[in-house]
């Protein structure tokens, strides 16, 4: 039967000190949730319906192309209310129900999809995703009778000591119920405790009383199941998940000088035989080919690298390299850039959107807005497209072949024509014919023994 996942995503998460939910948060660039969600579609969920409350119109946006479905929680009335509010509002659950924590984005699909299987097979009313921290204060504890049944959950606070030192299974707040008898059951949890709240942890003495089976799933690295309450605790879970990541590309054929000072987004894939340096930062959908160099000190983001290109100290924003590109150091590629086959983006080089032709050259100390560039162009140090006159972006043309001097400020709109020369330091404001020589120069002024009589005077106090 298709399985169900219900995401509890209504906490305020005040230890965050954040005007955002707590859910929302980012971890290596993708929001808590959908960590979440993903990993309950993976692991074979059909349907995934979140919670939300606090925040509600920031979750849902965030969440809106995933494909879920919400249901409000007015009232924050604890864990088992949310999940009553589930059943008021979608009707009677049925297969495999999946409990899963807004605010866990470590737990793996496989892990999921091994609870349900476990659930499934034993035909369980609950099963609990259980883990052993090293240390275990604040965790209930589960209480297991001979047959390996669950009989309680105690909270650590009621736990006495004897129980604190002879119960080492934990609840990871991960289940997953027969969608019919839970329910069944939620009606029959009540709120006679200190916090007035009903909580879902008591759905498993409500089985154990009817004579349900509930058992335990023990999760193979308690890591996954961090949850995040705190800034401190979001960074512990991003270092988890970057070592996660890390070891994935790794295995796939990716060379990385030091893994602890490389951090790749989830939805960032990186070709065989790459090398990736330290202090470098891989970002939403950023795709990188075999055989490149990256890093350090590199930063891309929704980015498309080809193959044999070198990506050195480079900050770059949808942005596309095709093969044998060379970038940095220091170059920053601005949205829209795209630099063709075996082209340049030297040292101190800004690029926006602009296309760079095969071939091509901006070497060093330049900048290229709003530019169509043709093949085997050559730029000189500190030359600009002058873009943008305070009110409009107009675009600048360079055909093929073209050298343009150093110091050189084309103003757009301007073309510059196939196998053009234009002088160092001139002013292009007009159109350049093809295999033309352009130059735009003052005539040069020498007077003659100025210097030495300006420092005479100066030494003088005239």
């Amino acid at each position: 039967m298709p399985a169900t996942a219900i995401v509890l995503a209504a906490g305020e998460g005040t230890r965050m000190k954040s005007a955002h939910a707590k859910v929302t948060h980012k971890l290596l660039g993708l929001p808590l949730v959908t960590w979440v969600v993903r990993s309950a579609k993976e692991a074979g969920c059909e349907r995934v319906i979140v919670v939300v409350g606090n925040g509600a119109d920031e979750v849902r946006s965030i969440l809106e192309p995933e494909g879920v479905e919400f249901v409000e929680q007015t009232e924050r009335l604890g864990t088992g209310h949310a999940v009553r509010c589930v059943r008021d509002a979608v009707g009677e659950l049925s297969g495999p129900t999946v409990v899963l924590s807004g605010d866990s984005p470590l737990v793996r699909p496989q892990t999921i999809a091994s609870l349900i299987a476990t659930a499934t097979e034993a035909h369980n009313a609950c099963t609990v995703l259980a883990m052993e921290p090293a240390d275990p204060t604040g965790y209930g504890r589960l209480d297991v009778d001979a047959a390996g049944q669950v009989t309680a959950i105690i909270e650590h606070k009621d736990c006495t000591p004897e129980q604190r030192e002879s119960l080492t299974l934990c609840n990871s707040s991960i289940y997953c119920f027969c969608g019919r008898r839970l329910s069944a059951g939620l009606d029959l949890i009540g709120n006679d405790n200190v916090q007035g709240e009903y909580y879902l942890t008591d759905m498993v003495g409500i089985f154990v009383g009817q004579g349900e089976p509930v058992a335990y799933l023990r999760a193979e690295d308690d890591s996954e199941l961090l949850g995040i309450n705190s800034r401190s605790q979001l960074a512990a879970a991003s270092k988890v998940m970057q070592r996660r990541i890390n070891e994935e590309l790794m295995a796939a054929g990716v060379t990385m000088i030091d893994p602890d000072l490389v951090w790749a987004g989830p939805d960032v894939t990186v070709g065989r035989d790459t090398t990736i340096y330290p202090m470098t930062f891989l970002n939403g959908s950023t795709t990188i080919g075999e055989d490149c160099v990256v890093g350090p000190n590199t930063r891309l983001t929704n980015c498309t690298v080809g193959n044999a290109c070198t990506v050195d100290e480079t900050v770059g924003v949808d942005a596309v390299m095709d093969n044998e590109v060379s970038c940095g150091p220091r170059a920053y590629l601005r949205p829209g850039t795209h630099l063709l086959d075996g082209s340049k983006a030297g040292t101190h080089v800004e690029i926006k959107n602009s296309t760079i032709g095969r071939g091509s050259k901006v070497p060093h100390l330049s900048y290229i807005g709003d530019t169509t560039m043709g093949e085997g162009v050559n730029i000189g140090a500190g030359s600009i497209t002058c873009n943008y006159d305070g009110y409009h972006k107009s675009p600048t043309v360079i055909g093929d072949n073209v050298f343009v001097g150093s110091d050189t400020m084309m103003v757009a709109p301007v073309k510059i024509g196939d196998g053009a020369l234009v002088g160092a330091s001139s002013c292009i404001t007009k159109d350049v014919p093809d295999n033309a020589l352009a130059l735009e120069r003052n005539d040069q002024v020498n007077l003659e023994d100025y210097a030495r009589l300006r420092r005479e005077r100066i030494e003088k106090g005239l």
